[in-house]
């Protein structure tokens, strides 16, 4: 029989050795790009960061338009509840006055010889214990009761003045919480849209259309109407009031975007529309949603200047048109008020208020 030889054992450090180093050529060829998984991401073209910046900026305006509204409720919120509260006031000073009648009544009883029990509880420093008691109003007199009423009617008028207070000062504070849900929103998404724009050079940024704000940076549509020419729209307005907006707009050409303004050196573009008809008059609601509800609807087909435009789903731009298929509006921070065509956004109705 052959002899049979032990089997040789191998090096357990060895084999540690070389799984480490297949584990070190492995990470380089992945570190070199050899093992194709280990590219770093491209830089986006100026064309992506444009459609990035875009995005962001229509995503800040629909959060605008939520904070525009937010604060035009919290205002109305506030102003009843100021209302109630000045109501409440005057309601205390007729309830100190029936206090005072029933004081003349007593101090009469009292020099004639007795005061009624009934009205020293009503002059207590609690006054509601005696309002239920019917023994009193049975045992008082007819000027008595008359007092009573006054004072019975005044405390109730009076909570129930408070109790609505209270309701408006907790949407009040609703208000509140959501106009700093929406501004972080805003500022968030705009801060990005900055970032964005400043990996681009100065001429991309200018090819582009999103230059730094300045009034000088406009787009081939604003050739088309020169900021030096505001007294000269497209077409014919159908009225007055129509003609006396689209000429505010005009005067307008040039005023930088800042959301949340309504004029008169600065705006958004609802603040924009809002603006431009309340110097002819009218009165526009603060947002885009709003004021596309605000009066009648007409197709793009028959657009008439000083109509509003919107656009998007959401209905989170507006404009002014001025004819000829062109529009003033607010476009955002990159860019102020200027002319553009109609069709440069998705178009989404359109409302004749005048």
């Amino acid at each position: 029989m052959g002899t049979h030889r032990r089997p040789r054992q191998r090096v357990t450090g060895g084999g540690r050795a070389r799984t480490a180093a297949t584990i070190t050529l492995a990470g380089a060829a992945t570190a070199t790009g050899l093992g194709g998984t280990g590219h770093a991401d491209p830089q986006p073209t100026a064309a992506q960061v444009r459609a990035k910046v875009d995005k962001l900026y229509q995503q800040a305006e629909v959060a605008t338009e939520k904070y525009n509204g937010a604060k035009e409720k919290a205002a109305a919120a506030e102003q009843r509840m100021e209302k109630l509260r000045d109501q409440a006031a005057r309601k205390e000073d007729r309830l100190n006055s029936a206090r005072e009648a029933l004081g003349s009544v007593a101090a009469a009883q009292y020099r004639s010889g007795g005061l009624d029990p009934a009205v020293q509880l009503m002059l207590s420093a609690d006054p509601d214990r005696y309002l239920d008691g019917a023994a009193f109003v049975e045992r008082a007199g007819s000027r008595q009761t008359a007092a009573v009423g006054r004072v019975r009617k005044e405390l109730r008028d009076i909570e129930r003045l408070r109790g609505a207070a209270r309701v408006e000062l907790a949407s009040l504070t609703s208000r509140r919480a959501e106009l700093k849900r929406h501004r972080e929103t805003v500022t968030g998404k705009l801060e990005t849209a900055r970032r964005l724009l400043s990996r681009l050079t100065a001429e991309e940024r200018a090819r582009l259309g999103q230059g730094t704000g300045d009034r000088a940076s406009r787009s081939s549509a604003d050739d088309r109407q020169p900021l030096s020419a505001p007294s000269a729209p497209s077409a014919q307005a159908p009225n007055s009031r129509a003609a006396a907006a689209v000429a505010y707009a005009y005067r307008k050409l040039g005023s930088p975007y800042v959301w949340g303004a309504t004029g008169p050196n600065a705006f958004d573009c609802s603040g924009l529309t809002q603006a431009a008809y309340r110097a002819a008059g009218v009165s526009l609601p603060r947002t885009t949603y709003a004021q596309i509800d605000a009066g009648r609807r007409v197709a793009r087909s028959e657009l008439l200047p000083g109509d509003l435009v919107f656009f998007y789903s959401g209905i989170s731009h507006v404009g002014i048109y001025v004819g000829k298929g062109q529009m003033i509006h607010a476009p955002n921070p990159s860019a102020p008020v200027r002319v553009a065509p109609v069709d440069q956004m998705p178009f989404a109705g359109a409302a004749r208020v005048v």
